[in-house]
């Protein structure tokens, strides 16, 4: 349950209507009467539903996308020490890549290198003739379940996440058979010029 959920959940228990998970605040604010409604509430709160109200109105103020036209060191930098200081972990907290959200926006080299940091080299063999969207798809489905995230997504100092082996490694998936032999010719031409990676 995110933070302003769990204040929810607890105005319920001072006898207001809870307020459904993934509110936001405007939510919170319209859910009673007058302002003074509000505050009575908030201020009725224990530590902890105060603690996890600030912690969701602190949240709206992290922006540490990465824009290579808005180039802002200091606020990355800061942006990692509060990854850090709450153990930010996007794996566990559910994100995996997807067609929609990763491998179908960048080029074919990073769907392969996904691969084969999560899985080894053989398995990124598996699908490295494949055409741009097959591969994607492909991809998808060899990484899920690994824990592997992009770089951005990852903390600094953090290791991608893998199920490899070694160069030598057995047992890697076999694709699917109207795949298996599919010719890639041409298959570049509508290959991304840039290499930023779009993660979301």
């Amino acid at each position: 349950m995110n933070p302003l959920g769990l204040a929810g959940e607890r105005l319920g228990r001072l006898g207001q209507q809870p307020i459904p998970e993934g509110s936001d605040l405007r939510d919170l604010r319209s859910h009673f009467g007058a302002d003074a409604d509000l505050w009575d509430a908030l201020t009725a709160f224990d530590g902890d539903s105060q603690a996890a109200l600030f912690a969701h109105c602190a949240s709206l103020a992290v922006n540490v996308v990465k824009e290579p036209w808005n180039r802002r060191p200091g606020a990355l930098a800061h942006g990692d020490l509060l990854a850090r200081a709450v153990n930010l972990d996007m794996a566990a907290a559910g994100w995996q890549p997807t067609v929609d959200n990763y491998l179908g926006r960048v080029p074919k080299v990073r769907i392969l290198e996904a691969v084969r940091e999560a899985k080894g080299e053989q398995s990124a063999q598996l699908i490295d003739h494949l055409k741009k969207a097959d591969m994607a798809k492909e991809a998808e489905r060899l990484l899920e379940g690994t824990g592997w995230l992009p770089e951005p997504l990852r903390l600094a100092d953090t290791e991608p996440s893998t199920q490899a082996t070694d160069e030598g490694e057995t047992g890697a998936e076999a694709l699917p058979a109207f795949l298996a032999g599919e010719d890639e010719a041409g298959s570049d031409a509508d290959e991304p010029q840039s290499h930023a990676i779009a993660a979301e």
